[in-house]
């Protein structure tokens, strides 16, 4: 496996994933990404929101734990706890979330094909880095201890926790037997559109932070670069569809007073 985390080959996908992004950022301002309430027959063949999270969310899961226990350095602490919580993020995508859903929505094969490849790549770009590629000494059980580490998680915890309440609000927003759109509120939806956005961003940053690493700098640009297009295009659907008592709410699209 050690030939797959070359430091050639490693810092190449690095390199081209942060170029990409800013490609992604650009293209999905006129492209939207059709799944959830922006879906539309022209992206093909669907299939039940469920099955798709679940099939895009678990090769991230699985690549990490993967990459973790094939690593010479699986038992060092630090890198260890660093995985965990990007474990815990996409357990709790790829099990808990879709088994929560209501309703009958679908979601396009080609997003699910898209964003599995996506989170194939980041988890190898985050796995690599914290079992491979960083250097030996890179991540002390000091490091758990160090204002960066310390922040990170905090910022990390703070996203974690945004995402899931916004997501709950979201679930509950309908009633049962009720199919319309409704105004989400409460939490974060008080200053956003997207406040599960605005929450997955935090953790990523976060993650940044507490690795203080290019990977995780790198996985932040692309998670910015697919959500806040989506955001924007969001709060352009609830502005024409609410109309005014939509604006009247002053909502920013994701990030809180600022856009």
């Amino acid at each position: 496996m050690e030939s797959w985390f070359r430091a050639d080959l490693y810092w190449t996908v690095v390199g081209a994933m942060a170029c990409l992004a800013v490609v992604v950022f650009i293209a999905l301002q006129r492209v939207t990404a059709g799944y959830g309430m922006m879906r539309t027959r022209g992206w093909g063949p669907s299939v039940s929101n469920r099955v798709g999270w679940i099939a895009m969310e678990t090769p991230a899961f699985a690549a990490m734990l993967l990459i973790w226990l094939l690593s010479p350095r699986r038992a060092e602490v630090a890198p260890a706890v660093m995985a965990l919580l990007f474990l815990v993020h996409y357990f709790q995508r790829s099990f808990v979330f879709p088994m929560l859903m209501r309703g009958r929505s679908l979601m396009p094969w080609a997003i699910v094909a898209m964003g599995a490849v996506f989170n194939l790549i980041n988890a190898y770009m985050i796995g690599g880095w914290l079992f491979w590629v960083a250097p030996q000494g890179r991540y002390p059980m000091a490091w758990l201890a160090s204002p960066l580490f310390v922040l990170g998680v905090i910022v990390f915890l703070c996203g974690m926790a945004v995402n899931l309440h916004s997501d709950s609000v979201i679930r509950n927003l309908r009633k049962p037997g009720e199919t319309g759109h409704k105004i989400p509120r409460g939490g974060m939806y008080r200053y956003v559109t997207s406040a599960n956005y605005f929450g997955e961003l935090t953790e990523w940053v976060g993650f940044a932070i507490l690795t203080w690493s290019w990977a995780g700098a790198v996985f932040a640009l692309w998670t910015f670069a697919n959500l806040v297009p989506r955001a924007a295009s969001l709060h352009k659907r609830y502005c024409e569809e609410f109309g005014d008592d939509y604006r009247r709410l002053g909502r920013k699209r994701v990030i809180p007073f600022i856009f």
